[in-house]
């Protein structure tokens, strides 16, 4: 590459990472994934985060994804420009509702310690459905890694190193990746298949 004046773009830019962290207003959760990333059963393990984004002028795009363990899959997400409670409760009643048609038991959906998910709203609607709630030690990102690793992946291959755009051009060029990440991009661990082509082959062979 230094022979013939390559460089790579992609990995240099830092963005900065979104905290919402606000000491404890509400309930903390103990950790119940503890680092436990592995699973073999699908929806019994989820993860949450918020990450911001810059866009075009002053604004900024917040995107709350949720992640299922078993294949790697964005199960349920939401975009916004400003990190609300409602903003993150939007991907939950999603993903509560996804539950429920699997009829999937004992599901834990980890998260950090950030204010939304301390929220006497978020934690009532987990419990109502059943669902156990996990969380990160205080300033602790590798007990939400896997969250960490999608949201580098992410930004590495649709956002660092490209032109700043609009918040409507960058909540399309999300929305137009997730669907690619779940079910086009292949993953060695998952045998070469997409989250989705593996959640189908695997429930097939269940059948």
């Amino acid at each position: 590459m230094q022979e013939i004046g390559l460089k790579c773009v992609k990995f240099m830019r830092k963005s900065r990472k979104y905290n919402s962290y606000r000491g404890r207003v509400g309930t903390v959760a103990k950790n119940r994934l503890n680092r436990r990333f592995h699973t073999t059963i699908p929806l019994q393990k989820l993860v949450t985060d918020v990450t911001e984004f810059k866009c075009m002028g002053e604004e900024k795009l917040y995107f709350s994804p949720i992640l299922d363990l078993y294949n790697g899959e964005v199960i349920a997400y939401s975009m916004n420009k400003r990190p609300t409670l409602d903003f993150v409760m939007k991907p939950l009643q999603e993903a509560v509702g996804i539950i429920r048609k699997h009829g999937t038991v004992r599901t834990t959906l980890h998260s950090d310690q950030g204010w939304q998910y301390q929220h006497n709203k978020w934690v009532k609607i987990l419990k109502k459905n059943k669902l156990f709630q996990s969380m990160s030690r205080k300033a602790t990102c590798a007990d939400n890694a896997a969250m960490e690793n999608f949201f580098g992946i992410l930004k590495q291959e649709m956002y660092h190193g490209e032109k700043m755009v609009s918040y409507g051009e960058l909540e399309s060029r999300i929305s137009e990746y997730i669907d690619w990440y779940n079910q086009v991009r292949s993953k060695e661990k998952l045998a070469g298949l997409s989250p989705v082509e593996y959640r189908t082959q695997t429930s097939q062979l269940a059948e």
